[in-house]
């Protein structure tokens, strides 16, 4: 596509020779890796620029709308006062996944965009319309369910007209992603994105093709309600996920590194863990401690600690509804759990007097992945809805790879994401900032009302390995750079789990030797092939239609741990009101979701949740469990009244 006599320029400023011919993976003088940055040019000139020219004496026009930067170590051209289409993109920069971001202007009235579904050679990825007969059922649901994600956000700045456009929704993988936003005069409307839809579930697979239509058919009704087409999708989107097998490995480690005398890094699990764990292999953590000696390291282990303690309740409390819990409470929950945490590191603070930068703190990503009971499409019921949950404060990461691409899922919290998502600048010109990196949240060092995490939710519905990393593996973009070599051996059996999470280590150690590391690794299978033989430590869970009664009963013999089972002895003194809930019809034997649910987020409202609510309703249970966890977290726990 690309001629070899170009030119592309190596993105190290201390690089002696930044010349490279353009097709090199590497510098030639520096052996830092190339970036190859290709952008979607819109605006009303762009026709009339030709393949083969170069724009502004660094960018190559490939088609008129695609154009590689040769220089991409340069911050582009960007207006001092931003226009307000610039400004829709980056309000939308949480949504990052789906949405692209801009990058600069040409020609004084060329907008190009960056983070768009243009493939590593220069390629666009298919249009969902070009794509739809060939995917499966449950990711027809799923983009369908993706593109109803992003309508009230997109509606809220007039552009929600970008996904009534077939051409302009392109799919990368299971993932929507929008090529351009298109402002809409007047609004759009649900019908109009149910007619949009029509000729897509004419050709639906069989098994969720009737369900769709149903849904279509309300979405051009003139009493569309979005709320409930919402929840009908989402039922039809866990029931066709369900009909897939499933089966998880996962392997992490966390190491010094070669400049550091301490490890703030606390990652869960470890490859010295209990393999008999019973939150392996649903649950992966990786918290990156700030503070200093005593304060990051007692920090991030405190919040892996506490955190357990919570998820062994709650995935317990999942497996035993006979109603799906919507995804808005469980989202709800973790991020209550998040701030059980937050408030008990800051409690610690203020217990040990610590100001300012002495305040401890923890980035945290967690992953979680949710064993709801489902009725399938099928007609079966399986033990699995295929719903992974990803949480993220602060700047650890959590990556999505599989044999044809690596997606970064989360978004850092950090001075150059926040002027972004202000609408204050573009990216690339934050990170111009001296402050740039610097974060702007962590779990401890503020109260748990100021604390905005994000939480998002995906369906494992392909093969795939989820990356959770602190910043020492991910600094420099060497996720990035490197996945290739890491991830597709493991997707074909060639490496295990445990020999890719130090092969990720090693790297780290050697090319960003300044900080700790923390690899947490899960392998997620959905497919029917046989599976490859490979080596790992810790046992699988597989959810396939063989095992479902084995399954079944092995947990209903699950008992909580002492420690988890404090948290739901906790006395709840201002249940929520029972006329606001929607309670299903009753199960013999089983609590409700909202009695689990509701109750804790009443907790969390009334500042009386959590450890520290333990710590003072129950010291001398807490303290009995202080004494459980690991002795650095001990020396935080308050002192015994």
């Amino acid at each position: 596509m690309i001629s070899t006599q170009q030119i592309i320029y190596c993105t190290n400023p201390r690089c002696t020779q930044p010349m490279n011919s353009v097709g090199d993976s590497v510098c030639a003088s520096c052996q830092t890796p190339l970036v190859y940055r290709y952008l979607w040019a819109t605006g009303s000139s762009v026709a009339e620029i030709q393949p083969g020219e170069k724009v502004a004496n660094r960018y190559e026009v490939i088609t008129p709308n695609i154009w590689l930067d040769t220089q991409p170590g340069l911050l582009p051209d960007i207006p001092e006062e931003l226009p307000r289409e610039i400004v829709s993109y980056l309000r939308l920069y949480q949504h990052r996944l789906h949405i692209p971001q801009a990058y600069g202007i040409a020609h004084n009235d060329i907008l190009l965009l960056e983070n768009v579904p243009i493939d590593e050679t220069g390629n666009l990825y298919p249009a969902i319309t070009d794509a739809w007969e060939q995917a499966q059922a449950v990711r027809q649901v799923y983009w369908l369910w993706q593109i109803l994600q992003l309508w009230i956000p997109l509606s809220e700045l007039g552009v929600a007209g970008s996904l009534l456009i077939p051409d302009n929704l392109r799919v990368q993988g299971w993932c929507v992603r929008v090529l351009e936003l298109v402002e809409t005069r007047g609004g759009a409307s649900l019908q109009q994105l149910g007619e949009c839809w029509q000729p897509w579930v004419a050709t639906a697979k069989k098994p969720v093709g009737q369900e769709l239509n149903n849904i279509v058919q309300q979405m051009r009704s003139e009493e569309a309600n979005l709320e409930s087409i919402a929840s009908q999708l989402n039922a039809l989107l866990l029931s066709s996920a369900a009909d897939l097998p499933l089966t998880l490995k996962v392997a992490g480690a966390t190491e010094t590194g070669p400049q550091q005398t301490q490890n703030e890094d606390t990652c869960y699990p470890t490859n010295t863990g209990d393999p008999d764990d019973p939150l392996l292999p649903r649950v992966s953590i990786v918290c990156d401690g700030i503070g200093g000696h005593e304060g990051g390291e007692v920090a991030s282990l405190l919040a892996v600690q506490s955190l357990k303690l919570q998820l062994r309740a709650l995935l317990t409390e999942v497996k035993e509804q006979a109603d799906i819990l919507p995804p808005d409470l469980i989202q709800k929950q973790l991020e209550a759990s998040l701030r059980i945490v937050n408030n008990v590191i800051c409690n610690c603070n203020d217990e040990q007097k610590r100001e300012g930068t002495q305040r401890m703190g923890t980035t945290l990503v967690i992953a979680v992945q949710l064993p709801q009971s489902i009725q399938t499409a099928l007609g079966f019921q399986s033990l699995n809805a295929h719903e992974l949950y990803l949480a993220s404060v602060g700047d650890s990461r959590a990556y999505w790879m599989t044999r044809n691409y690596c997606q970064l899922l989360t978004i850092d919290d950090d001075v150059a994401g926040r002027e972004v998502r202000y609408g204050r600048s573009l990216y690339r010109k934050a990170l111009q900032r001296p402050d740039a990196t610097a974060l702007t949240q962590a779990l401890g060092t503020k109260e748990g009302e100021f604390l905005r995490p994000l939480v998002q939710r995906f369906i494992l519905e392909e093969d795939g390995i989820l990356l959770l990393c602190s910043d020492g593996l991910s600094d420099n973009d060497w996720v990035e750079h490197s996945w290739r070599d890491y991830a597709i051996p493991v997707l074909q059996g060639e490496l295990s789990l445990e020999d890719a999470v130090r092969g990720w280590i090693e790297l780290a150690n050697q090319k960003n030797t300044h900080d700790n590391t923390s690899v947490v690794l899960t392998y997620c299978r959905v497919s029917r092939d046989p599976i490859v033989p490979m080596t790992s430590a810790l046992a699988p869970v597989e959810i396939i239609e063989a095992e479902q009664e084995q399954q079944e009963q092995q947990e209903q013999q699950y008992e909580l741990a002492a420690s988890s089972q404090a948290l739901l002895e906790l006395d709840v003194s201002e249940p929520p009101a029972l006329d606001k809930i929607q309670t299903p019809a009753k199960r013999q034997g089983r609590r409700k979701w909202w009695v689990l649910l509701g109750g804790l987020l009443a907790f969390v409202g009334g500042a009386s949740l959590g450890l520290v609510a333990w710590w003072r309703l129950s010291p001398e249970t807490f303290q009995q469990t202080c004494g459980r966890l690991p002795e650095k977290v001990q020396q935080v726990c308050p002192p015994q009244k």
